[in-house]
């Protein structure tokens, strides 16, 4: 049964494989994108040349944070208490998922921001399928893919997979008119469609890049304006954020803050930092400090480990924690230029399946077996973490739980009776070789 099993989910994996090689509109999306990123990144480092030291000097921090992480959430949820916010730590993403529907409440207007930490918990279809809530989401790409009815294919850009033109189609059924496949055109029509959300929700979801311990105080990087709107408007706020994004102070969080537009969207610097450390407050009448003035009036921020804490404890794998999630390493990936988000889960690539193995299961991070190792992702990555090392060992831990494909386990048996992968009997391979060395003799 274990035979099968393994034998299924290694032909769903070869389908997915063969349905992104035969996708050619996917593929032109892809490559413009590639091709626009690539060009905008190699102007910026050029221009900002100490940002390659500086990733060195961010990848220090995060090896400090993480091997006092449990320390760093405590800190941090202290200072987020003190100012008059809210604090959790959740251990699992059911749990996660619970404390926010229990902040949220039933039938609620959600304006979302775009998360990778809500994407891995699968929070959006939660609140809508068991609570009844809307849940619209408010950055472009993550728009895009919610109407649809697809999965975000990249960390950073999660509709880097559609095409303007299908973008269009896709936009004019909503619209019930025609909209040319001009990208300015869609972008305002994403604009208008989506203003009406902000000032009627009754709560705004957000994730984190990076959290400072020591102030408590949660550090959100776009582009858009849209995160701002939607941590902004709606009284309520809830911030679901993975431990393994807290540094110690602020001052290490500005230094993740200036490496990550770069490699994330080949910008000098991002269009919008927001730094949100409690509810709105004034003190403006008589110095009496009052909570909920123009924004919002409560801040509820989830530490999420999910898999994390044992991520950090594997003398190997802790490494993939180090991971800024700027995405840069997808674009430079060879598998990935070909497959986009069928090379991962949530998350995408070599480094993706790690955090697949422990946040989804080891049994959905079989793409593990489709990075070829080239270590372009090594290369490009601001804090280098060693992604072959991580998919070699990965893959060596996959073994040992047996997900093998049942073919592999005939081919070890058959190299180790027969000396080849189709166990041909030895007589047999020595005949084929040295008809092989003849045919060479007579052509030279």
């Amino acid at each position: 049964m274990r035979g099968e099993l393994m034998e299924d989910l290694f032909e769903l994996l070869r389908a997915q494989v063969l349905e992104g090689v035969a996708d050619l509109a996917r593929r032109v999306a892809l490559r413009r994108a590639v091709e626009s990123y690539v060009s905008n990144k190699k102007k910026v480092l050029s221009k900002l040349k100490h940002l390659r030291a500086l990733g060195l000097e961010v990848r220090r921090i995060k090896e400090e944070s993480i091997s006092r992480m449990h320390e760093l959430v405590k800190e941090a949820s202290e200072a987020i208490e003190e100012n008059n916010g809210k604090a959790y730590v959740a251990r699992t993403s059911e749990e996660a998922r619970r404390i926010v529907a229990e902040i949220v409440g039933e039938g609620k207007l959600i304006v979302k921001s775009k998360s990778l930490t809500c994407e891995e918990i699968l929070l959006r279809e939660y609140l809508e399928e068991e609570f009844k809530c809307k849940v619209v989401e408010t950055d472009l790409g993550e728009f895009i893919v919610q109407v649809r009815g697809e999965k975000p294919t990249h960390i950073i850009n999660p509709s880097i997979h559609v095409p303007r033109e299908e973008v269009a189609r896709t936009f004019s059924k909503l619209a019930g008119r025609e909209l040319p496949s001009d990208i300015p055109t869609l972008v305002a029509f994403a604009r208008e469609y989506l203003r009406k959300y902000y000032m009627k929700a009754d709560v705004g979801i957000s994730g984190a890049n990076v959290v400072a311990a020591q102030t408590g105080t949660i550090f959100i990087v776009e582009n858009e304006g849209n995160a701002r709107f939607s941590t902004n408007a709606p009284p309520v706020h809830v911030c679901v954020v993975g431990i393994e994004k807290v540094v110690p102070t602020l001052s290490d969080a500005f230094k993740v803050i200036e490496v990550l537009p770069a490699y994330a969207t080949g910008v000098t610097m991002a269009a919008y930092v927001s730094m949100i450390t409690s509810p709105s407050r004034t003190a403006d009448i008589e110095k009496k400090v009052v909570y909920g003035a123009h924004g919002p009036k409560e801040l509820h921020v989830v530490f999420l480990d999910n898999g994390r804490s044992e991520i950090a404890r594997h003398p190997v794998f802790r490494e993939a924690l180090y991971c800024l999630k700027c995405g840069g390493c997808l674009y430079e990936c060879p598998v990935y230029r070909v497959l986009d988000g069928r090379f991962g889960h949530n998350y995408f690539g070599g480094v993706g399946s790690v955090w697949t193995a422990y946040t989804r299961g080891f049994d959905k991070a079989l793409f593990a077996y489709l990075c070829t190792g080239c270590g372009r992702c090594r290369e490009v990555c601001p804090v280098r973490v060693d992604v072959p090392r991580l998919v070699e060992e990965l893959r060596a831990e996959l073994v040992k739980m047996g997900f093998k494909h049942p073919k592999a386990e005939q081919f070890f048996k058959n190299i180790a009776l027969a000396g080849n992968p189709w166990g041909e009997p030895r007589e047999r391979r020595e005949l084929v070789r040295g008809a092989d060395r003849e045919v060479a003799l007579r052509l030279e």
